[in-house]
């Protein structure tokens, strides 16, 4: 556990030095970026941000396998809409490999 914790901590700290760096912030605005600048508005400590980080690291594999899997059937019980979807990645990418 004190490992992940401290790669975290790096983790975020790049993100930070990342963020100091970047000329348009808005290309570089996510989740993590929100966290770091709200502990740097002091709403948030630096454990609160690396509590957040390390949460989402750890859940969202497994509810992106959960909601990826209910997706799926639900698109495999309603053919019309599948086929739907498929005209609009065709319409986006056209001939190319998916």
């Amino acid at each position: 556990s004190k490992d992940l914790k401290g790669a975290m901590e790096i983790l975020i700290e790049q993100k930070r030095q990342k963020l100091s760096t970047v000329e348009k912030l808005d290309e570089h605005m996510d989740f993590a970026s929100q966290l770091i600048f709200a502990q740097n508005r002091g709403d948030l400590t630096a454990e609160n941000v690396n509590q957040c980080v390390l949460e989402m690291m750890i859940a969202a594999p497994d509810t992106l396998s959960v909601t990826l899997f209910f997706m799926l059937i639900l698109i495999a019980e309603h053919p019309t809409v599948e086929e739907e979807m498929m005209r609009e990645i065709e319409t986006v990418i056209g001939k190319q490999e998916l």
